[in-house]
């Protein structure tokens, strides 16, 4: 099968939406089919084979972060010359609301079209106010799919129609047969202290990251051992903000990392703490540092908890509570037993997201959406001249 899959966020900016893709594209390639990701990116950016470059991005406000899309005359001329030279068997798009590629290639599409929704949001307003443009682009959508109960939610009470739950998925392998970082985790159990760990933009509020901090600071001084490992974006003066300066030199702080080093830090924990406030529609961090083997410590968002099948396979604290957290993280860094037992429970629940489940799925969906076009394509004058 030729697949066309359209990605609305740069190349030249790590994200959940962007790794998805390429964890996909590599899945479905794997299981023998033709696919290009058309994406925003600079022409001269590295980027895999299969990856062709739409040009230079812009930044833009978008569900409480700011994304980096393209948008306008020449990439509405790039995205028509990818699909004419591509002739897919079906486009999959991802957000196709966000104002970026992925909008552009479902209006000038002419065969099945599949859209992925990432984001949970629940506020209608803004999708009232843009109603009719909207409109047009569902009445072009052959099938839809939702990372999510929630972004399936929206699709349900404001978009008039349903939506296939398809999960993110993880590369289990590539998680579980990393090598630690050199020197981690180190001792861990009654009273040797242990490792946390927290992956993310530890600046921005719904990461939640001031609700761990809080609780490192309460437990550390009795905890002499006790470290906390962080990754991500961001500026030392804002990571130690709040830290006692008795404690700064148990924070490492490894910055920006690369795929790899993602994995390799998630199996240097003992404990990976998610304590996110709010915003997220998945948690495919938390599917991740299952995969490592990491026992799980994460807020009660809906998302979080649906990953973790309800709490059966990680530990959940109520969220924002940082007093909590650091009785939940006391209780499981002096228990070694409860944590083998959560991680043996990840391990198996997490199987159900491995790409190559996942991707089959997706296949699937691809199958209805090019039957319910039986070989028909869209009226050229709708679109224009490809």
């Amino acid at each position: 099968m030729r697949i066309g899959i359209v990605c609305p966020y740069s190349f030249d900016v790590p994200g959940g939406v962007q790794n998805h893709i390429v964890d996909l594209a590599e899945a479905l390639i794997g299981l023998g089919h033709e696919v290009s990701v058309l994406a925003p990116a600079d022409d001269d950016s590295p980027l895999p084979s299969y990856v062709v470059p739409a040009g230079r991005s812009v930044p833009f406000p978008y569900n409480g972060s700011v994304a980096r899309i393209t948008f306008g005359p020449v990439s509405t001329a790039r995205v028509r010359r990818w699909l004419s030279r591509g002739q897919f068997d079906v486009l999959h798009v991802h957000e196709p609301f966000v104002l970026s590629l992925s909008l552009l290639a479902v209006l000038s599409a002419r065969g099945p079209v599949v859209a992925t929704f990432h984001t949970a949001m629940t506020r209608s307003r803004a999708l009232a106010v843009a109603q009719g443009m909207l409109q047009l682009v569902l009445e072009r959508i052959t099938a839809r799919i939702a990372v999510s109960a929630l972004a399936r939610r929206l699709q349900v009470e404001h978009l008039d129609g349903g939506a296939v739950e398809i999960p993110n998925g993880v590369a289990v392998a590539k998680f579980a047969n990393a090598e630690p970082l050199p020197g981690w985790p180190g001792p861990s159990g009654p009273g040797q202290g242990g490792t946390l760990g927290f992956l993310g933009r530890f600046t921005e509020p719904r990461k939640g990251f001031g609700v761990l901090r809080d609780a490192f600071v309460a437990l550390a001084p009795e905890r002499p051992g006790l470290r906390l490992l962080v990754a991500g974006p961001g500026d030392l003066a804002d990571l130690y903000e709040g830290v006692p300066p008795g404690l700064r030199d148990r924070i490492t702080f490894l910055g920006r990392v690369s795929e790899e080093d993602k994995a390799r830090m998630l199996r240097s924990v003992d404990l990976y703490v998610a304590p996110n406030i709010g915003g997220e529609s998945f948690g495919m961090i938390l599917t991740e540092a299952m995969a490592a083997g990491a026992t799980v410590v994460a807020s009660d968002l809906d998302a979080f908890r649906r990953v973790l099948d309800g709490g059966r396979a990680g530990e959940i604290f109520p969220t924002g509570d940082a007093q909590a957290l650091r009785g939940t993280l006391a209780r499981l860094l002096d228990d070694p037993v409860r944590r083998a037992e959560l991680s043996a429970c990840a391990k198996e629940v997490v199987a159900a997201f491995d790409w190559p489940t996942v991707a089959r799925r997706v296949l699937e969906v691809y199958a209805t959406a090019i039957e319910a076009t039986d070989g028909r394509v869209l009226d050229e004058e709708w679109i224009g001249p490809i």
